[in-house]
């Protein structure tokens, strides 16, 4: 049997679930994955709408209360309009037990999701031919060709098409719930192993946070302070502390593959970074640099990190990249971004710059709450912070990144050297959940490490520079 001959809807079915809610209201609760747009007729989509209304409030579900829910808002027109007490009495008298009530509501769902494929079909096909194209059953080569709708680009028709086939997958209802009725998930949430991931390198942070799943981290700094370097050190170590929590995803816009490789083996391998980038220099590696970093490297082979190198990505590139690693891994830990200001941001008509990041940034909110990650992006802070110590009002084209963002730390320096090497200032400027908080790391630049260092302790050796300027160019001013 072929698809247009398959019947997609079933109105006795239809009939037989929600006479089954009549026979028995609270045999509605077997079938909460049924929605009401499930329903072909449109009278069956109001009539069960009406009824998980009535469930929700805990008010009795028979044909009384049906009727009542109507009369009492002055809608008895209306219920006439869908067949009155007649068609109400007519469902409660289609089944004689609620046996087979939850079969039948997943057949209606089925059906139902065969109906909506169709319909988004017919969306992409609008979207894909500017909403110009008629479906020839036989082809009519005299008729006149459509005129396809143009994109900025080929991701913002990605986008649309996914947006649309998003819809097809059925909708998670929720309601208003009182303490009592939450009370088992309350007591199950707290018995289960928290929503975290250590980063296993900064051991001052994670005593005291750790990185929650569904959090937005922003990392902010001046050029020179280490943003990269953080990111990649927080790549490594969610993927190598963190078992089982699936891949770490790193974008990086600015640096190719081969790059980001040199700044992580010279982390791991603790070899020269000047001279990975060097290929060795004059006199080549050592055999003790080799060995080290074949194990480093041998190492990070062994962990779930991905790379992207291109420049220009779309924040619709990384949702759809983020579906498909969930697809075939089950899950995935963490997004990282280098950088956010430079992401290809296409600006929607009467939309300024700010407004665009903005939309970006909340887009990565969601994705990290409902697809359950971390999604941590590095940004610009404005030179004011030359002068000062780095506030949220210095996010560069901050707009909604300090309202979105869950946690953003600035990385900054002060001027202050210890042993000739950069005193960096970890400074958490919001923290949903944890509060704020400062710490302080020495920047082993040529190792592409941060070394934490005591937070409270003035008697480290460092040396405040009163002429410093943050973006000022000096040993450890590497990004």
């Amino acid at each position: 049997m072929n698809l247009m001959e398959t019947p997609l809807n079933d109105l006795e079915l239809e009939m037989a679930v929600l006479g089954a809610v009549l026979l028995e209201g609270d045999c509605i609760d077997e079938i909460y994955f049924l929605e009401p747009r499930d329903f072909s007729q449109k009278r069956n989509e109001i009539i069960f709408g009406v009824m998980r209304y009535l469930r929700d409030r805990n008010e009795p579900i028979d044909l009384q209360t049906l009727a009542g829910h109507f009369e009492l808002r002055g809608k008895m027109a209306l219920l006439m309009k869908l067949g009155g007490i007649t068609y109400l009495s007519q469902m409660a008298g289609a089944v004689a037990t609620t046996r087979n009530i939850k079969r039948h509501a997943q057949i209606v769902r089925s059906k139902a999701h065969r109906r909506r494929a169709i319909e988004i079909s017919k969306d992409i096909v609008e979207i894909s031919s500017g909403g110009e194209f008629t479906i020839q059953i036989v082809p009519n080569p005299d008729a006149e060709k459509s005129k396809v709708k143009e994109f900025d680009n080929d991701e913002d028709f990605f986008a649309a098409v996914e947006d649309r086939v998003y819809d097809l997958r059925p909708q998670k209802t929720s309601k208003m719930r009182s303490f009592a009725e939450s009370k088992k998930e309350y007591f199950d949430h707290l018995k289960s192993k928290a929503a975290k991931l250590m980063t296993g390198l900064f051991q001052q942070f994670d005593a005291w946070a750790m990185l929650w799943i569904g959090w937005l981290y922003i990392i902010a700094g001046r050029p020179g302070v280490g943003k990269t370097v953080k990111a990649l050190l927080l790549a490594y170590g969610i993927a190598k502390y963190n078992k089982n929590a699936g891949p770490v995803l790193f974008y990086s816009q600015e640096m190719d593959e081969n790059e980001v490789k040199d700044r992580m083996v010279s982390a791991v391998a603790e070899v020269n970074y000047n001279k990975l980038i060097n290929k060795g220099g004059e006199f080549g590696f050592t055999v003790d640099e080799w060995a080290r970093i074949e194990q480093a490297y041998a190492e990070l082979e062994g962990l779930p990190i991905f790379v992207q190198d291109s420049a220009g990505v779309t924040i619709d590139e990384i949702r759809a990249t983020a579906r498909q690693f969930i697809k075939e891994y089950g899950k995935i830990s963490a997004i990282i971004v280098d950088y956010l200001q430079i992401m290809e941001i296409p600006q929607r008509k009467g939309e300024n710059r700010t407004q665009a990041i903005g939309r970006v940034t909340r887009t990565a909110k969601t994705m990290a709450r409902n697809m359950k990650f971390v999604m941590i992006m590095l940004s610009q802070l404005d030179r004011a912070v030359d002068e000062e110590e780095p506030k949220l009002r210095h996010l560069k084209e901050s707009g909604s990144i300090e309202q979105d963002a869950d946690v953003v730390e600035f990385l900054y320096w002060d001027g202050t050297l210890k042993d000739g090497l950069r005193v960096i200032r970890s400074i958490f400027a919001k923290g949903r959940n944890v509060g704020l908080n400062k710490f302080r790391y020495l920047f082993k630049w040529w190792h592409q490490k941060f070394i934490e260092l005591d937070k409270d302790g003035d008697d480290d050796g460092g040396t405040a520079n009163p002429k410093r300027g943050a973006a000022k160019k000096g040993r450890g001013a590497k990004k």
